[in-house]
């Protein structure tokens, strides 16, 4: 397929592709990040199409994959007005969270062993779900299963013993 210009995919399909993620959204704000998205993903992935004939179903189809995609990911992790629920969080001491901290967390995550830091670091840091870290690393899922509670548990020690030694 002869090399499609960006600026000109973009001028000929943004406001069908606004409308199309609007319909779905209902939101403006999300209607355009899923529309700045498409195109981000066009911009980086369309080179593979064969058949330009095929680019509106293309990016139709990309423009839908993302949507559910964020509708997975914000029913995975739902956000709650903290207001809503304070009284079921858990007392934390300020002198714990004065201790904890990313870089803490990070460096004792990388003392886990590698085994289990790989799932770990799909799971917690990069948002896969358990069938795609069984797919990158080639491994059952009952495996990833019980790599990330091991990693957990390990990740747990470590910790544990970082701010024993740091008290």
């Amino acid at each position: 397929m002869a090399e499609l210009q960006f600026d000109q995919v973009v001028t000929d399909h943004y406001a069908m592709l606004y409308r199309f993620a609007l319909s779905l959204t209902r939101h403006e704000a999300e209607s355009l990040d899923l529309t700045q998205q498409t195109f981000y993903l066009w911009a980086t992935k369309g080179g593979q199409l064969r058949d330009a004939s095929k680019l509106k179903s293309w990016l139709c189809t990309t423009l839908y994959r993302e949507f559910l995609g964020d509708r997975r990911h914000a029913q995975r992790f739902p956000q709650v007005d903290i207001s809503l629920v304070e009284d079921e969080l858990p007392a934390v001491e300020v002198e714990t969270v004065a201790k904890m901290d990313a870089a803490l967390v990070m460096e004792a995550l990388l003392e886990v062993d590698e085994v289990q830091r790989a799932p770990l670091l799909l799971f917690y840091v990069e948002d896969n779900s358990y069938l795609e870290i069984a797919g990158i690393l080639g491994v059952p899922i009952g495996t990833v299963m019980s790599r990330l509670a091991r990693g957990k548990q390990q990740l747990r020690r470590i910790m544990s013993e970082k701010a024993t030694h740091a008290s």
